[in-house]
């Protein structure tokens, strides 16, 4: 791709879509900063000199007004990166019905939908790069986490897909997979953790957190970032429908 290229970073507020969307930029792409917290999300659009759109993606008309606020402002869109997400954890008896609901449109349908709407665009150019922010609960279930675990597995499953679709087309298609990276979303979930189980926090990071990976500390957001300037570089271009596993150890065993 000759020109500047288009991003849309979802959940580029914080955490790993920040740093995604930091990574990008600095490698020259403009980037679309979607966040459901307006304050986050300016900011870091303003950083960057890019762009935000205030976005609630367990709304559908939200996805679609994302990808329109993008065409009309740049005319494309280049890179789609689906990483917005959060957690909930309970027992599955306790487990709410409406955070299910909640889950499921922020973390499998709202990727499903932005991978829809930019796809036309992508087939146009003959050139799309698609990641999807998996984890490595895509390939390994933990207890309490019946909504993130069923989403992330799902998400695995729509990247496969669309990959297989969009190999003839020139779209690339791959989902990263992280252990435990050092985010606002594990922060909150290390309380969570300690109250459905009954333990310490520093017990969760020890004993929970760690206690499966072979290499003992969490990732850092700018680590995810490097990988998405990667899956985006001309030096990937043969990468596709991939399980990029992230996971400092786990799945190893």
């Amino acid at each position: 791709m000759m020109s500047t290229r288009i991003a849309i970073v979802t959940g580029a507020g914080s955490g790993i879509g920040k740093a995604v969307a930091e990574a990008l930029a600095q490698q020259g792409d403009r980037v679309v900063v979607a966040d459901l917290n307006q304050e986050q999300g300016r900011a870091v659009a303003a950083a960057i000199d890019g762009y935000f759109v205030a976005t609630d993606l367990a709304q559908r008309a939200d996805c679609q007004r994302l990808v329109n606020e993008t065409f009309e402002r740049y005319g494309k869109a280049d890179i789609l990166v689906n990483n917005a997400g959060f957690q909930h954890i309970d027992a599955i008896d306790d487990f709410p019905e409406e955070t299910w609901d909640t889950m499921m449109a922020v973390m499998l349908t709202a990727p499903f939908l932005l991978t829809k709407y930019v796809w036309p665009a992508m087939k146009s150019q003959q050139w799309g790069r698609i990641i999807n922010i998996g984890s490595v609960h895509s390939l390994r279930a933990s207890p309490f986490k019946s909504g993130y675990v069923s989403a992330k597995h799902g998400l695995l499953g729509l990247t496969r897909t669309t990959a297989v679709e969009g190999g003839p087309l020139g779209i690339t298609v791959n989902c990263i997979c992280p252990a435990y990276v050092r985010t606002p979303i594990v922060e909150n979930q290390i309380a969570a953790q300690a109250r459905t189980r009954g333990i310490p926090p520093d017990e969760v990071i020890e004993k929970i957190m760690l206690e499966p990976v072979a290499v003992k500390r969490l990732i850092e957001p700018e680590e995810i970032g490097a990988m998405a300037v990667f899956l985006c570089s001309a030096a990937a271009a043969s990468i596709t429908g991939a399980t990029l596993t992230m996971d400092l150890g786990w799945t190893a065993h």
